[in-house]
């Protein structure tokens, strides 16, 4: 069974409202777009003349990526995804779209800015905005090869798409909102795919249980001896996704708050173990 967490809740919901805002403040009004599903949702309501609403495109794009999610990943991450997806396209509904600014380079670089801080938050909490976000974990899970190439492409067809129906400007200035959004989420949360936590406990045991329970990752122990109290613990080194990381500081604190745990970049690996 799986509880909502209340925080977690409200940290969810600013970010679907900071994105909301970003949106109708910002890059709406000017035409520029932003990533993933959020850009294709914008692409498809201009392309249609409003049949549908941007919210409520990106509403439908997630549902097909959220129930793979439910089958491939997990039922909490999909939960508070969806949650996030579902209040996003409320908020998109509910904000007045208003041109804040008429100048389209401020409009790119502070909707780019505040649509990352809302994603940011959202990622370091545990959960994502959705589209390709869900693929992203979805195809480490299944596939274990980066997902950048994936986001390229998709970001790729967004700026050409925004370039032969509104200018090659306008695309010009998606690719600095692009660019603003990734940086700041990189600061935010992390811009690693993949990271090797290595945990130094006393209660290897049932670090390993929950671990496995949690997130069905592989872990290797290596035994270790405190230097200075020459105490003897283990030391368990296991690779997760940056979207995993939430959960997994979460098990460190309740199982032995006085773990050690060391979270480093991992640049490629091979044999990463999941869940088939």
């Amino acid at each position: 069974m799986i509880y909502l967490h209340t925080k977690k809740i409200i940290i969810v919901t600013i970010g679907a409202i900071l994105n909301a805002v970003a949106m109708n403040f910002f890059l709406i009004p000017a035409n520029v777009y932003s990533s993933g599903f959020v850009g294709v949702a914008q692409l498809l309501s201009s392309v249609f003349g409003n049949f549908m609403t941007t919210g409520v495109w990106l509403f439908i794009l997630n549902l097909p990526v959220t129930i793979l999610a439910w089958k491939k990943v997990g039922r909490s991450f999909t939960i508070y995804s969806f949650i996030s997806v579902f209040l996003m396209s409320f908020f998109l509904e509910i904000v007045p779209i208003i041109n804040v600014s008429k100048d389209i380079l401020l409009n790119a670089v502070f909707g780019g800015v505040i649509a990352a801080v809302g994603t940011g938050i959202t990622l370091k909490w545990g959960a994502s905005t959705g589209g390709m976000d869900i693929v992203a974990m979805v195809l480490s899970r299944m596939k274990d090869k980066p997902v950048g190439t994936y986001f390229f492409m998709l970001n790729g067809a967004i700026i050409v798409t925004a370039g032969f129906l509104y200018g090659w400007e306008k695309a010009l200035y998606t690719l600095v909102t692009l660019y603003v959004s990734t940086r700041v989420i990189d600061t935010i949360h992390t811009r690693h795919e993949k990271l090797t936590a290595m945990i130094i406990t006393k209660k290897s045991d049932e670090m390993k249980q929950a671990i496995h329970s949690k997130l069905v990752r592989g872990i290797t122990t290596v035994p270790a001896k405190g230097a200075f109290t020459n105490e003897n613990k283990e030391m368990l080194i296991t690779v997760i996704t940056r979207y995993e990381l939430f959960d997994l500081e979460h098990i460190i604190k309740s199982v032995d708050p006085n773990a050690f745990t060391n979270i480093v970049q991992t640049a490629g690996i091979f044999g990463f173990f999941r869940k088939e």
